[in-house]
């Protein structure tokens, strides 16, 4: 059976954004290596990765030799394509545990024993460790010309706010990687988001002018949500995929609630279902768009790749039980998996000694956490009959007490239907 057109399935999963010409043919003539590099920045990646990860799998499932390259000795220097401030440098000790993290990652979605379609992972930090200043301006520097550095995006924006002489030499460094995988792994593709399409082509440039060789390059979109926010955040910042960082319950809660307007796309482009069954779930989900099929499969899918099945099921339960109507269900939770519910942004922290007597709910939910905006406006929410505490609806008159906590510190309110907060008391 003939292997798909890997190009034709990044199209239709509307995940193409550039590519050098040439590389629908190479990519057809021949099973190809191609890489796509990750710094190891934080010892764990999160879903604004996962667009590279998946275009790797994709390049993998299409017949092709997936490289995934950790950069050891580019996150030692920073990346300036798209950031307006140069980044902190790490300590090359946190830079190694990180790396360890993120290979540990990326296995998870790569297949590493499929023959000559195995995918590989290097660290460019073995190349360059060793690779002396001197020897490097001599021989990478003298093939790219200051004006053809200068004419990058990822220069250029940055001339006015500053910067320095580390980062403008990134695309050095990231050129030289692709000449090096090039000449040692016989890669001839690099592959990366919109914003590296300058970084990119120096690689190209290198390996023609130094190796006399052709090498190909290959943009994905950026994602952004429907109303122009930035894909992969939240009020608690970055969605990762380590679960000390992000629980598995939180990781699945974030891709159940993507809007409508987003799901299609994030169908398409997350998950490895093929053209026919997405357009089903899409199709279903037009119809019928208050079952949210399309967040459900979306959620499932990803959540299992990331965590694991146990771990899927775990956040499923935690789902129902808390979008449930009892609070006994609740009570099932442990204290670490109610904790794990909720985001940091969701949970306020009270001290104990406010508990020694009775607490009126106004000044719990209005002053002492930040659940409403003031006093004012929780007194109106209770008197709307719109506010919960552990399920139950609570009145003016309702005080709340050490008794009211489960496991002696936990208090769960809500307000509205489905907005949930965590009180926890210590």
């Amino acid at each position: 059976m003939m292997n798909p057109s890997f190009i034709n399935e990044l199209r239709w999963r509307g995940m193409l954004h550039d590519m050098m010409p040439g590389t629908e043919e190479q990519l057809a003539k021949e099973p190809t290596a191609g890489y796509i590099g990750f710094d190891p920045t934080a010892d764990s990646l999160h879903i604004g990765h996962l667009v590279q990860i998946m275009t790797l799998v994709q390049f993998q499932r299409c017949g092709h030799k997936p490289i995934a390259l950790v950069g050891g000795a580019t996150g030692m220097v920073g990346d300036p394509s798209g950031k307006s401030a140069e980044r902190n440098l790490l300590s090359e000790d946190v830079l190694r545990h990180n790396e360890a993290c993120v290979k540990s990652q990326l296995e998870r979605f790569l297949d590493f024993s499929k023959g000559s379609s195995g995918a590989e992972m290097v660290n460019n930090y073995d190349w360059f460790k060793d690779f002396k200043f001197l020897d490097f301006i001599r021989d990478v520097g003298k093939h790219i010309t200051i004006n053809y550095m200068m004419a990058k995006d990822s220069v250029q924006n940055r001339l006015e706010s500053g910067l320095s002489f580390t980062e403008f030499t990134y695309q050095l460094v990231q050129g030289y990687d692709f000449y090096w995988l090039y000449q040692n792994k016989n890669c001839r593709l690099q592959m990366g988001g919109s914003d590296q399409w300058g970084n990119i082509v120096t690689g190209t440039e290198l390996i023609r002018r130094k190796a006399q060789g052709e090498a190909f390059a290959l943009t994905t979109q950026l994602i952004k949500k429907a109303d122009g926010s930035k894909f992969g955040k939240t009020e608690g910042g970055n969605v990762w995929l380590d679960p000390k960082r992000t629980s598995p319950y939180q990781f699945y809660q974030y891709w159940l609630n993507v809007a409508d307007a987003d799901a299609p796309n994030l169908l398409r482009q997350f998950t490895l279902k093929d053209q026919q069954e997405a357009n089903a779930l899409i199709e279903g989900h037009a119809a019928a768009p208050h079952l949210r099929q399309l967040q459900k499969a979306l959620a499932e899918d990803v959540t299992t790749r990331v965590h694991g099945p146990d771990a899927l099921r775990k956040a499923q339960e935690t789902t129902d039980i808390l979008f449930g109507s009892s609070f006994e269900d609740f009570k099932r939770l442990t204290g670490e998996e109610i904790e794990d519910a909720f985001d940091t942004s969701l949970t306020f922290k009270v001290d104990r000694a406010v508990f020694d007597h009775e607490v009126d709910p106004v000044s719990l939910l209005g002053e002492r956490t930040a659940i409403y905006s003031s006093k004012g406006e929780a007194r109106k929410a209770i008197q709307g009959n719109g506010v919960s505490v552990n399920k139950e609806k609570i009145s003016l008159e309702r005080k709340l007490t050490h008794r009211d906590l489960l496991y002696g510190k936990y208090l769960l309110a809500q307000k509205g239907k489905k907005n949930y907060y965590l009180v926890v008391v210590s």
